[in-house]
């Protein structure tokens, strides 16, 4: 699957409310590939950071305790969504700036360094098993991501420019629209607004559409024909496809894929040739092999996580080719 027309002047704008810790978030990652892919620059997308755990909310009494508690609701979120988790989360994501602020920053090294960063620093939760909540730990989940200069993202992360950004986009998912605000819908998550102490902010994720055909919005999870759909229907207008891609070219350009992704992108459950493949509690990531190199959860442990079994912290191992997933 390749990319609409570089020339195409978008039509839609797609904003994405999301966290890099959010289990729901990172299982949707499959459906924001192929809307990115499939309609390609007629879409303009903007992420917003939402802050799923906040500087100001109360430790856990007991970090232990708590941790073991969110590790069984990811493993119920991915028998859903299909998406890897780790063997073992090792702690409870104690907050989300760090994380948050590292994905804006990315950013400003451009579109596909900024990619590879948000996924990194998703994979580092939810396959290491290591949320990446300080900025040692974003430190130790984006080392050897291609094209980034890991000394200005750590500049950029802590300036005030990023700090006021997240803090725009902290305040805007705290303001969601009335659709989701008087929503009722069925499913495992349906994407209603979230009551908090002191407001509501939207469900992470939530997408919103606009366009000339009007806004869309798709909250919480949904199948990805919803999505294609949304995108159409905002446009008002006929938007150009592309097609399925081979999966050795979707691991070129994405790095890893779960199978969910596979599926999506290439149509088919055939892995690519010459991938690595990594086994987690819930299904296989396929690696670059270049990726396989630096990636969090085969290389030393973090810097943060206490030793598991053998003295490693990692949430994942690699597996022979002829192993099934």
């Amino acid at each position: 699957m390749t990319d609409a027309s570089p020339d195409a002047e978008p039509l839609v704008a797609v904003t994405e409310f999301t966290d890099p810790a959010c289990p729901w978030a990172w299982g949707s990652e499959p459906v924001v590939r192929l809307l990115r892919t499939v309609f390609g620059d007629q879409l303009r997308w903007r992420r917003v950071f939402g802050i799923l755990f906040d500087d100001t909310d109360d430790p856990a009494p007991d970090p232990a305790a708590e941790a073991r508690w969110y590790e069984g609701f990811v493993r119920d979120v991915t028998a859903h969504t299909g998406a890897p988790r780790p063997a073992r989360l090792h702690w409870l994501t104690r907050t989300s700036w760090p994380a948050s602020l590292a994905a804006e920053a990315a950013q400003r090294q451009g579109a596909q360094p900024a990619e590879r960063v948000l996924r990194r620093l998703r994979e580092s939760t939810f396959v290491a098993g290591t949320p990446a909540d300080s900025a040692a730990g974003v430190a130790w989940a984006v080392h050897g991501v291609p094209g980034l200069d890991p000394d200005v993202l750590r500049a950029d992360s802590a300036s005030a420019g990023a700090r006021a950004a997240v803090a725009a986009d902290h305040a805007e998912t705290r303001r969601p629209c009335r659709e989701v605000r008087l929503l009722d819908a069925p499913g495992p998550h349906p994407g209603r607004a979230k009551e908090l102490a002191d407001g509501v902010r939207y469900a992470l994720p939530t997408l919103l559409f606009d366009g000339p055909g009007g806004r869309v919005c798709v909250p919480g999870w949904r199948p990805a024909r919803t999505y294609l759909d949304a995108a159409r229907a905002a446009a008002g207008a006929a938007l150009r496809t592309a097609g399925p891609v081979r999966a050795e070219a979707a691991l070129e350009r994405w790095r890893t894929l779960t199978l969910p992704e596979l599926e999506l992108l290439t149509g088919g459950r055939t892995p690519p040739a010459g991938a690595v493949e990594l086994a987690t509690a819930h299904g296989v990531l396929w690696l670059h092999p270049e990726e396989a190199a630096c990636h969090p959860a085969l290389r030393e442990p973090h810097p943060e996580a206490p030793a598991g079994p053998g003295g490693t912290a990692a949430g994942a191992a690699p597996v022979s080719p002829d192993e099934t997933p």
